[in-house]
This record gives C-alpha cells, sequence and structure tokens, in this order.
C-alpha cells in the first residue's frame, strides 16, 4: 500500500443549522480509518452514524441508500464480529449541539476493493441501538431513526 490516504465530507442536512465536516485518514501501516471532525446543529444526545452505500444526494440524504455492507451481514456495534462494514456506532452531540468526531475503524477503507470513497456518511435522528433493541429495524438500521446529516465521502486535496 502506498502512503497515507485522505478523503473529506462536508455535512450538511434538511436543516441548515446541521452542517460539519469529517476527515478520513488512512493508516497505511495498520489499514485502519481515522475519522474525526465535528457537527453542529444536532439535538443533543447520540446520533447513529453510518457509511451509507450510495453518494448520491439527489434526494437529500434519503438517496444515500442502505447502510455500506458488502459482506452481507447483519447490523451490529462496531467492535462487533457481526455488523455492517459501515456500522460506526453513535455520535453524540453535547448540550451546545455540538458532536465532536473520533472513530478510528478497519472496515471502511479508502483504497481497495471495499473502499467508502464515493458514498456517504449519515448522521441519523435517533441513536443507534447496535442491533439489540429487539425492533423491528434493530439488525438492519439499529432503528436509528430518519437521516438528518450527510455528506459525501471524497478525496481530499493533499495541498
Amino acid at each position: 500500500m502506498g502512503g497515507t490516504v485522505k478523503a473529506v465530507a462536508v455535512i450538511s442536512g434538511a436543516d441548515p443549522n446541521i452542517r460539519g465536516t469529517l476527515q478520513f485518514v488512512q493508516d497505511p501501516s495498520r489499514g485502519a480509518t481515522h475519522v474525526k471532525g465535528r457537527i453542529s446543529g444536532l439535538r443533543p444526545g447520540p446520533h447513529g452514524f453510518h457509511i451509507h452505500s450510495l453518494g448520491d444526494t439527489t434526494n437529500g440524504c434519503n438517496s444515500t441508500g442502505p447502510h455500506f455492507n458488502p459482506l452481507k451481514k447483519d447490523h451490529g456495534a462496531p467492535s462487533d464480529m457481526e455488523r455492517h462494514a459501515g456500522d460506526l456506532g453513535n455520535i453524540v452531540a453535547g448540550p451546545d449541539g455540538v458532536a465532536e468526531v473520533s472513530i478510528i475503524d478497519v472496515q471502511i477503507p479508502l483504497s481497495g476493493q471495499h473502499s467508502i470513497l464515493g458514498r456517504a456518511v449519515v448522521v441519523h435522528a435517533d441513536p443507534d441501538d447496535l442491533g439489540r433493541g429487539g425492533h423491528e429495524l434493530s439488525k438492519t438500521t439499529g432503528n436509528a431513526g430518519g437521516r438528518v446529516g450527510c455528506g459525501i465521502i471524497g478525496l481530499q486535496s493533499s495541498v
């Protein structure tokens, strides 16, 4: 593998107050990707946070498709063996509505067969139950509710 690969996603939502920027940095030695940044304008508390299959925002965040799941697994927590590659758990917005994001994951590479480049990152209205909620949507979406913000993951300039 070559040097460090970097990508960026600019987050926006139907609510113009929801905005943010996330940087994705893949460490070539470990293969893990670090997602870091901040998203503001959220309701305080936890919000499901996922990579979705499509980088299509023609119908807002609703056209980004299902969770990125190349291995056809059930929904789960980031630490579970049985999980979608795009299952990144929850981010938590403080009382000011700002979520500071810092997640390191090995299933979201920026290169190779299962690259997340060109896909979307989505912030949901509600907490992700990590597949353990017993709701009919737990094993597919984590019952995380509507999509309040999203952005397409694109290569970042090295300049």
